[in-house]
């Protein structure tokens, strides 16, 4: 029984674990969502002689580079392009056209007005959702490490159930309210940054790989629990049940022996009437 709770709660806490790391990664990391924007093309310079635009009409000096576009009306698409960008809970990143490397704005800043309280309702649930995986971990490692009976280590696995399906109900709420404001700022967010195509990315997969074993761990923790209360009920009741058979054969032997004595002393106080005639009997 007591290698099978520690395997149980070992389990627990490696899952517990798990979901505390990818949610801190996901929580810092800006690859929540992430796809292409169409933006136009920058007129070619000194410094930017591809995917530019050649206003100049100087077509000889540049007629043996393909990338460059001679500027018309009729060029449609030919006038655009379309830069990588990745987005998180805190900022939005998008490939810098004009230069190597990459330009980051705040994804607060970005979101529109009527959507920023769900954004920060978002932010303070990642929080507590992080807050208490850390508190449920701690009463893991309690229960696991220095838990000195069995009644301390079932009390220990109650609270850590608890604090770890709390920290994993919010962790949903969090994550579907950051999905409600990205959608949102999709379609209602400023024109220079609304972005052509677009899909999630290693970040948001990881803070749902996240509350999946958060509630892994929940899951395995309330088990943990409900066979340790099982077995240990299953124990008492065995000796419950073995001590009141012993109880009731001690009754039984006492009533045997206590109706043999009194047998005994019948038979005795009949000898010593006997007596008492034969010798009290004139002759």
């Amino acid at each position: 029984m007591k290698t099978n709770r520690r395997c149980r709660a070992l389990l627990a806490v490696s899952l517990n674990l798990m979901a505390l790391l990818f949610s801190t990664t996901a929580f810092i990391t800006t690859h929540w969502c992430e796809g292409t924007q169409r933006v136009p093309k920058p007129s070619c310079g000194k410094e930017k002689k591809t995917n530019c635009l050649n206003y100049s009409g100087n077509e000889t000096a540049n007629e043996t580079n393909q990338n460059v576009v001679h500027y018309s009306w009729e060029t449609g698409d030919d006038r655009f392009l379309f830069r990588y960008f990745h987005t998180g809970i805190w900022y939005s990143c998008e490939e810098n056209i004009n230069a190597v490397g990459e330009k980051c704005r705040s994804f607060i800043d970005l979101a529109p007005a009527s959507e920023k309280g769900v954004l920060w309702l978002s932010v303070v649930s990642e929080v507590l959702y992080i807050m208490l995986l850390v508190v449920g971990f701690s009463l893991m490692c309690l229960e696991l490490f220095h838990s000195s009976s069995v009644i301390d280590g079932l009390k220990l696995n109650a609270f850590a159930a608890v604090f770890t399906v709390l920290s994993g109900l919010l962790g949903m709420v969090a994550h579907m309210m950051y999905t409600q404001v990205f959608q949102v700022t999709v379609s209602l967010g400023p024109e220079d940054w609304r972005p052509h195509s677009w899909d999630y990315g290693w970040s948001f997969c990881l803070a749902w790989g996240s509350f999946t074993c958060c509630m892994a761990a929940s899951v395995t923790t309330l088990n943990s629990y409900t066979k340790t209360v099982i077995e240990f009920r299953h124990k008492r009741k065995i000796f419950e049940q073995g001590f009141r058979e012993e109880q009731n054969f001690l009754d039984q032997e006492a009533i045997k022996y206590f109706r043999e004595r009194t047998e005994e002393e019948r038979a005795e106080a009949g000898d010593l009437r006997l007596q008492c005639l034969h010798s009290c009997s004139p002759n």
